[in-house]
């Protein structure tokens, strides 16, 4: 008699549901709550792979990037307690970024559960569901037969109405039971578009515009949706500006291409966007950055006619009570407006040619001293750099060199491009340029600050060991640089906790087992590109930048200069 073989262990089930999903590969650092999952891992070797890093901070990141790169969440391990909070920096950019991510979080037995045992934590609580939280659901699985259905729908959570994390917490004692149960099939999103007699409406509005302008950006894009977006807006002749840190989703060589709308904006933008008399944003949830503190478009009335178009039914109305409140999915809202019929001319025409005239003036940098020309620089990259590269970068001024000067192609020309943390998270873009690179192999250029990149540089050895490589180009000036641009602001000189002392960046690059290279002059940047370009491996180009040089459009010593002459008056 043939004895049967014994179930698999609830583990294995969980890792096949995210095989089932088409997950390819789940990001974290190993932790024995649940070493069940990562022998489900081993056994499944074959068909998806765990990605060792050396941080959850950094797995996190990488987790999120890869969430935002292919609009199916990112896969997040993590162990309990301290691990959990370490990966909370990365879950907070999925919710504020409105990237979708599940996580899992390994966590004490079930019988230990309420005595504050061993780095036990209320998920519920940390992490729960709020207007301005974490995750969009937090689930303990406590029946291992229901991992399927647990699995599903974090996934269809994940990315349905605003995308977002989900946090699924996994019992230590729950992953090694026995379990007969199958995985569910693969989710797709719902694509969702508003009634067609809220299109007439809309038209309308189009039609007594004089001065109008759209806002793209948020989550879920897709290339036939940024496309669908760019014929609706020649048909209609309409100046297009991107949200902050969503910069591809219409493509910056357009002749309608109007600018960022984020931090340090074109003022000539800003204006515009003030006297606008229709804004039409198409998917942004008009956050802080996108409205310079809510001052280009008031709360909560604006002074601008507004529609506004938003997957997510409680985010319209929440902070702006539009004319026109549209609940779509960026795909079917970018084909109905692409349906939407136009006039065979609009009185606007002068208006957006003088948009795209104003985002090419900006274009020209202003004069600054030293031997670095960071405008240059950018333009090299650009010159260099494939059209389908990958640009990520965390938070500080450094990025405003990116923001300003670097010029995407755009979704509709098939692929996303940026992966910037509208959350204002410092350390995202190291590991997100290694995520990027291990899920996509396309070409990757992050630009780090000193602060920034020590926050996670750590993920080199995650690169190393498992295949990514992204080109680094780190602006050292041994500061804080944001910070100590505010201080001079308020409290002009005055310096206090910004200064930095930093590694030889240089070695640290190759210690991981980097190319590494130092810059001082901008005639040295070129070679050594071009040299990154054709490094096995990941490169390290580091810059060294005067602290005086502190944004585009200033210096340190002007801002200290107008702080003290403002004292004065």
């Amino acid at each position: 008699m043939t004895q049967a073989s014994p179930s698999p262990i609830a583990g294995h089930l969980l890792i096949e549901c995210l095989i089932e999903q088409g997950v390819e590969r789940a990001y974290g650092v190993p932790g024995e709550s649940y070493l069940a999952a990562l022998d489900g891992f081993y056994a499944h070797r074959d068909r998806i792979r765990f990605v060792t890093c050396r941080q959850e901070g950094g797995a996190a990141f990488m987790a999120e990037a890869e969430g935002k790169l292919t609009g199916r969440p990112g896969v997040l391990f993590v162990t309990r307690g301290p691990g959990a909070a370490n990966a909370t920096v990365g879950i907070h950019t999925a919710f504020q970024d409105s990237t979708p991510m599940v996580v899992f979080i390994g966590d004490v037995a079930s019988g230990m559960r309420d005595r504050e045992a061993f780095q036990e934590v209320d998920f519920r609580v940390f992490l729960g569901p709020s207007t301005q939280g974490f995750a969009k659901r937090v689930e303990r699985i406590d029946d291992a037969r229901r991992i399927p259905e647990y699995v599903a729908r974090a996934f269809a959570t994940a990315m349905n109405g605003r995308p977002g994390p989900v946090v699924l917490v996994l019992p230590e004692d729950m992953l090694t039971e026995p379990v007969d149960a199958r995985p569910l099939p693969r989710v797709e999103p719902v694509q969702y578009q508003t009634e067609p007699q809220r299109l007439l409406h809309l038209r309308e509005q189009l039609l007594k515009a004089k001065q109008p302008l759209v806002i793209a950006g948020g989550p879920g894009w897709t290339p036939e949706a940024a496309q669908a977006l760019q014929r609706f807006a020649e048909r209609w002749r309409l100046p297009v500006a991107n949200a902050f840190r969503f910069q591809d989703t219409f493509d910056n060589h357009h002749a309608l291409y109007a600018g960022d709308v984020g931090i340090a904006i074109n003022p000539r933008l800003a204006e515009r966007v003030k006297s606008a008399d229709l804004l039409l944003v198409v998917g942004p949830r008009l956050g802080e950055m996108t409205t310079g503190g809510y001052t280009l478009v008031e709360a909560p009335l604006p002074r601008q006619k507004l529609v506004h178009i938003h997957p997510d039914p409680q985010e319209l109305g929440r902070v702006y009570q539009a004319e026109l409140a549209l609940c779509a999915t960026m795909p079917a809202a970018a084909a109905m407006l692409d349906a939407l019929p136009a006039p065979a001319s609009v009185p606007w025409a002068a208006w957006s040619e003088a948009a795209h005239a104003d985002y090419q003036a900006n274009l020209v940098p202003q004069a600054l001293p030293g031997p670095i020309d960071m405008p240059a620089i950018v333009a090299t990259l650009q010159r260099l750099l494939p059209a389908d590269t990958v640009v990520t970068n965390g938070a500080g001024n450094f990025a405003s060199w990116v923001h300003r000067f670097w010029r995407y192609h755009g979704i509709a020309k098939g692929h996303k491009t940026q992966l910037a943390p509208t959350s204002g998270a410092m350390g995202y873009g190291v590991p997100a340029g290694i995520g990027a690179s291990i899920a996509t192999g396309r070409t990757v250029f992050t630009i780090a600050g000193d602060g920034d990149f020590l926050m996670n540089g750590q993920e080199l050895a995650t690169a190393v060991q498992h295949g990514g490589k992204s080109i680094i180009v780190l602006l050292n000036n041994g500061s804080y640089g944001t910070i100590r641009m505010h201080q001079e602001r308020e409290f002009p000189a005055h310096v206090s906790g910004s200064d930095l002392s930093n590694p030889d960046f240089v070695a640290l690059a190759r210690a991981y087992g980097w190319a590494g290279e130092r810059v001082t002059r901008t005639e040295q940047f070129e070679p050594a590109l071009q040299a990154a370009l054709q490094n096995e491996q990941g490169s390290l180009i580091e810059v060294m930048l005067s602290e005086d040089i502190i944004t585009t459009r200033a210096t340190l010593g002007t801002i200290r200069q107008q702080a003290l002459a403002r004292q004065k008056a």
